[in-house]
């Protein structure tokens, strides 16, 4: 992805433009803002005024809307799975397209997971016992520590998305779930390309072969190559989200092959600047810095294969007296990644 704006930071992972949010992008220092899922109305798609209004008051604020990723599971769940009612969500799917490229809105980050993120964990003690989210294998098909089963970050979605599943008698391994990307993608790449909106897919998040019955696809970088063999436009590219990579088996070596492999193309749309320590089957996340990879060597490598888009903190751990949203920890992944981007400067 080229642009006049060059590598820079963003704040983001909320669903809701309160000026609470906005002035702290402000106070930090960050020109962009990016949305998750954001709560809007409409039950199968979004419209172009509501997507406007979050565009004005970003700039009210002096702040860019640099993307929203993820609509809600349930607006394209039966289109990730190939259940009856996929061409309806497909088609709504489109036109939430055109209303971002009408509102301004330049990237649609997406995922292929139609039972969510998953973890064994959000109290696992990382540095000075902050609470950290993790995930073990062996403990999907039983209870966690916490008495619970596997659990992920959007509980309400997870609940959603097994209710679908558990309703249908569809089988959902690796060639029915490639099946139903490449239909799903064939159909919105083009309204994506003539709308102006660049489409970012996400890892899957963690990177395993298959959970909860449903085969995962994006779990390694031959995955990614066969997703972007299926669509050669500008308007497919990634939402790289490295604490995902460096889930995968062989760690930071992940980090570098994905951004070796789709940076020189302009296929790296955004960056998701987080890491964990161990990987699949078993693995926590952590503070940057702390972990799979040396992000001083990573960020230089987004530079030399001539990365301009935003980066973002994504998942934090939650530090001591921090808020449910992580006011405190995600205050230190942007200055961990702002100090990054002034000295990688000030060398140049």
């Amino acid at each position: 992805m080229t642009n006049d704006l060059g590598m820079r930071i963003a704040i983001g992972q909320f669903n809701e433009l309160t000026e609470e949010k906005l002035l702290f992008a402000k106070q930090l220092g960050v020109g962009g803002v990016q949305m998750n899922t954001p709560r809007l109305p409409g039950e199968h798609r979004w419209e172009v005024a509501d997507l406007r209004e979050l565009v004005a008051r970003c700039d009210a604020h002096g702040l860019r809307l640099e993307a929203i990723e993820n609509v809600p599971i349930h607006f394209y769940d039966k289109a990730m799975l190939g259940l009856p009612g996929k061409d309806e969500q497909i088609a709504h799917y489109q036109a939430t397209i055109r209303h971002l490229g009408q509102a301004g809105i330049p990237i649609l980050g997406f995922h292929f997971m139609p039972n969510s993120v998953w973890r064994t964990s959000r109290t696992t003690p990382g540095r000075g016992g902050a609470h950290v989210t993790s995930f073990d294998m062996d403990l999907v098909e039983g209870e966690d520590a916490e008495g619970q089963r596997a659990f992920v970050a959007k509980r309400d979605e997870r609940l959603e998305a097994m209710a679908v599943l558990e309703e249908s008698a569809h089988a959902f391994d690796e060639a029915a779930m490639w099946a139903n990307y490449e239909y799903f993608v064939r159909a919105v790449v083009p309204v994506a390309e003539e709308a102006g909106v660049k489409l970012a897919l996400h890892p899957d998040d963690p990177p395993v072969p298959s959970l909860g019955g449903v085969a995962r696809l994006f779990r390694d970088v031959e995955g990614f190559q066969r997703a972007a063999a299926m669509s050669p436009s500008p308007a497919w590219g990634l939402d790289l989200c490295l604490g995902c990579c460096s889930e995968m088996p062989g760690g930071a070596r992940n980090v570098e092959a994905m951004i070796d492999a789709f940076g020189p193309q302009g296929k790296i749309f955004y960056v998701h600047f987080r890491d964990v320590q161990g990987t699949v089957p078993r693995f926590q996340e952590c503070f940057i810095g702390e972990g799979n990879y040396d992000p001083a060597a990573i960020l230089r490598r987004l530079r030399r294969v001539g990365f301009t888009g935003f980066l973002l903190d994504d998942h934090v751990p939650a530090v001591v007296d921090d808020t449910p949203w992580c006011h405190r920890g995600r205050a230190h992944a942007i200055g961990y990644m702002q100090g990054l981007l002034a000295m990688m400067d000030s060398r140049d």
